[in-house]
């Protein structure tokens, strides 16, 4: 069935920078040939997105979301009635603070704000009760039950594809769920052709999907110590992979098993897609799977599993050339690159060559159009191009899109793309005859940022689904498992359990928590006034091994969490000058791990360049312990005036580079590259030189005009003399005969007489082709020299303002201490392994800036 077409803005006219009355409309099925969307931070890309899903539930398409960062969240944010009150939760005070407002007055701004704008953009509050009404939303967390938990086990079972005609598709999806599994336990270095984990894994699979037999994770680690195949082509499995080896492999896969966190990766919904999309009763759905609480490689992990159960759900349907579903992702950075090799690459590469003849429509956006493979991107039928960042990332996206199939006008895409301004998009459409420009639409959804983990279950139940309570495990005396913070699937390390199927050597039992002494269970008291945060455990044990400079020890184990106290300093900035062009924000960032007593730092020595901070944990890991606090972090003076030195040091260390031509009156920011700001001072210096050419040459013009014009009239007198003696010559040679006639006494008298006189006449007549050839040669010379003259002129002018484009300086422009904010300042918690590796007990930071 063909679906309406999509509503995206108006047209937006180039050459006046302006806004057109022409709605621009996107034919839904062209997205089953897939659409990738380009574009910067601010580029509007996200609003473009939300309402291009908008339009999709809309016109009943359902759609599976992977919203990495959390600004997808904001597809349940419809509020038909537009009513302040329903805008006031999701509005985030410390924003409303900073803009010298109460969350009311901001709420109040913002309903009024989305009426207008979609009064404006020809829609109507009835228009978003319908899209209310028109799909189930829902926002699953893998990994977490702040949302909807959905369980990653189902993907471990065989799906219902045949052997006899599927067996490719089959292996391909093996290899997806073995290369995310092995991802999930750190071991990412692996060869995908010759390495015995991914042989070994990818056989029990296989076994076990052939033969109708249950495969779970637990199965899965029982089978790699004492696997049911026995053979691996010429060799024994002992042979292939020794004993001892597999329970190397079984301890580092049993780690994921044995976490406590990994109970939320069990529970809730199974991973189907069918149901993903539909309900019971067939009322479409969009189901975002919110992953920004994930670490990279549980992202990629379960990012893959999602691609791969996608995949084998198109594969079950009946061919179609309609828009039957979405599969949207919204920062592909990293899951496609050009080179490398992840374990999602390759379901997507599958599903963006087949997906069109199942009525799939693949939706991608990127901020990074560097690191896209666009030779796997040749399928997508349409690119939404916004505002780039850099003239590096448009080069490279020229490159890329003059690469793909079709006709495509380098010259006339760089023009546009270089004109884009913010939520102004180029659409270039195979499926039209040329780009089009336009300005995206104002989204029905109220656009909040990205939501945090704590809000999801609020956000669920604002479109009545209710997210499941997350269950508190029973308490035991005597636990069989290490008691230690629950961390990111991807930083456990083995901690063994010992089963039945154990063969070679037996794996060692880990000590319970209390086997580690140092610090406190209870966390120290800070002064009143003095914050407090929780760093992130975002490092394995492995790479806490490596941060270090030490090789992880064979049979390695975390006892348990220990916080340090450190001084975390964190500060916004905004520098502005009108004149330079400079409007840029800046994050300062210190961790100060070393500390006078005195409260004496010397912030340069602790810069922090690691990934933002601005999602902090709340709390504590359980069961963790505490090292004690000294001076300054508990000294609430101390540390009043050691926030006064860092805002004052950010200030005398924030200076931004402008560019300025004073002669040309041209300035930029940092924002602006060399090859642009060398452009604009060329283009002025060009408008400037031409008005000078016009203003110094005039009076030369005006006399080359002068003597042209005599010369024109020279020239006609001179054909007219050489006419006039052509004449007379011709007469003067009928006088003569006359004359000779004369000689034999026939009218003698009158013949002579009358042929003087035509002598007379042509040499009258030969002196003005004369006088007429010599004036129009000194018109010529006169000419010649002032044209000689006016190139002359010229090009001192040329020269002149031609060293004026090269006059450039750089100006430093610093910030105003009001336009300083410090938005983290207190004592950050940091979190450390306390791990036991051959009697020896060792604290790893379990932090890392990388």
């Amino acid at each position: 069935m063909s679906k309406s077409a999509f509503y995206l803005g108006r047209s937006f006219d180039a050459k006046s920078a302006s806004l057109t009355t022409d709605n621009v409309n996107y034919d839904a099925d062209d997205l089953t040939t897939h659409a990738v969307v380009v574009g910067m931070t601010g580029s509007g890309k996200t609003g473009l997105c939300i309402g291009l899903l908008e339009e999709a539930a809309l016109n009943g398409v359902p759609a599976v979301i992977v919203d990495p960062k959390g600004d997808l969240t904001n597809l349940l944010l419809h509020f038909p009635d537009l009513l302040p009150q329903d805008f006031q939760p999701w509005i985030d005070p410390e924003i409303a603070r900073r803009a010298n407002k109460t969350p009311e007055q901001a709420a109040m701004e913002a309903a009024t704000s989305w009426r207008k704008g979609i009064q404006e953009w020809g829609m109507t509050p009835e228009r978003i009760l319908d899209l209310k009404n028109s799909a189930d939303f829902a926002v699953y967390t893998p990994g977490s039950t702040a949302g909807l938990p959905i369980s990653v086990l189902s993907t471990l079972e065989a799906p219902a594809l045949s052997w006899e005609t599927e067996s490719e598709i089959l292996r391909e999806r093996i290899s997806s769920a073995v290369t995310a599994l092995l991802g999930l336990a750190g071991l990412n270095d692996l060869d995908p052709i010759s390495s015995r984990e991914r042989i070994l894994l990818a056989n029990i699979f296989e076994d076990h999907w052939r033969n109708g037999k249950a495969l779970d994770l637990k199965e899965l680690i029982l089978q790699i110590q004492n696997p049911d195949v026995k053979e691996f082509g010429a060799f024994s499995v002992d042979s292939f992979f020794p004993p001892k080896d597999r329970t190397t492999l079984a301890m580092t896969i049993n780690s994921i098993l044995a976490a406590p966190t990994f109970e939320a990766w069990r529970e809730g919904q199974a991973l189907d897609v069918q149901a993903l999309l539909f309900k019971a009763d067939g009322t479409p759905r969009h189901s975002i799977f919110y992953l920004a609480h994930l670490s990279d490689s549980e992202r990629m992990f379960f990012t893959t599993l999602l691609f791969s159960a996608v995949e084998t759900w198109m594969r079950t349907q009946k061919g179609s050339n309609a828009l039957r579903a979405i599969l949207y992702m919204d920062e592909i950075y990293g899951y496609l690159p050009p080179t490398a090799n992840p374990p999602s690459k390759q379901p997507l590469l599958r599903m963006l060559k087949q997906a069109r003849a199942f009525g799939l429509g693949i939706l991608l956006a990127t901020q990074n159009p560097v690191d896209l493979d666009y030779k796997a991107l040749s399928n997508a039928g349409t690119w939404f191009i916004g505002k780039l960042q850099t003239e590096r990332d448009k080069l490279r996206l020229l490159d890329g899109l003059e690469s793909l199939a079709g006709g495509f006008s380098r010259a006339e895409m760089d023009k546009l793309i270089s004109s884009l301004g913010k939520r102004v998009f180029v659409m270039n459409n195979v499926h039209d005859k040329a780009p089009t420009l336009f300005q995206t639409r104002w989204a029905m959804n109220f656009l909040a940022g990205p939501l945090t983990r704590s809000q999801i279950r609020d956000l669920n139940a604002l479109v009545g689904v209710q997210t499941p309570a997350p269950q508190t495990p029973p308490t035991q005396t005597q636990p069989s498992a290490p008691s230690f913070a629950p961390q990111p699937l991807d930083r456990l390390q083995p901690i063994p359990a010992v089963t039945a199927a154990t063969q070679a050597a037996p794996i060692p039992q880990a000590a319970p928590s209390s086997a580690f002494a140092g610090g406190s269970a209870t966390k120290p008291a800070l002064p009143a006034g003095v914050r407090e945060y929780y760093l992130p455990q975002n490092h394995s044990l492995a790479e806490a091994y490596k941060a270090e400079g030490k090789s992880q020890a064979y049979g390695a184990t975390i006892q348990g969490v220990i916080y340090k106290p450190i001084l975390l300093a964190s500060a916004q900035v905004r520098v502005l000058d009108r004149k330079y062009g400079v409007d840029a924000d800046i994050t300062k960032t210190a961790l100060v791990n070393q500390l006078d007593n005195r409260g004496i730092v010397r912030w340069e020595d602790f810069p922090y360049a690691g990934p933002a901070l601005d999602k902090l944990e709340i709390a504590p890991t359980p069961s963790a312990k505490y090292d004690a606090i000294n001076p300054p972090l508990n000294d609430s003076k101390l540390m009043t005036a050691l926030q006064k030195d860092f805002a004052d040091w950010v200030v005398r260390n924030s200076s931004v580079t402008a560019r300025a031509n004073e002669t040309l009156k041209v300035y930029a920011g940092p924002d602006v590259s060399s090859t642009d700001f060398m452009k604009a001072c060329a283009d002025a210096a060009r408008d400037l030189r031409d008005a000078d050419i016009s203003k110094k040459t005039a009076a030369l013009d005006k006399k080359i005009k002068t003597l042209e014009d005599k010369l024109v009239r020279e020239e006609r007198e001179l054909r007219q003399d050489q006419e006039n003696l052509r004449n007379r010559n011709i007469e003067t040679g009928l006088s003569g005969a006359e004359t000779l006639a004369g000689l034999f006494g026939i009218g003698r008298k009158k013949s002579l007489s009358t042929s003087v006189s035509k002598y007379r006449m042509a040499q009258n007549a030969r002196e003005e082709v004369r006088e007429s050839e010599e004036a129009i040669a000194q018109f010529n010379k006169e000419i010649a020299d002032l044209r000689r003259e006016r190139e002359q002129t010229t090009k001192e002018i040329t020269d002149r303002w031609g060293a004026v484009v090269n006059d450039i300086n750089e100006v430093s422009v610093s910030p105003k201490k009001t336009d300083v904010y410090v938005n983290l300042f207190g004592v950050a918690w940091k979190p450390y392994y306390v791990v036991q590796a051959g009697g020896e007990t060792l604290e790893l930071s379990a932090f890392g800036a990388d």
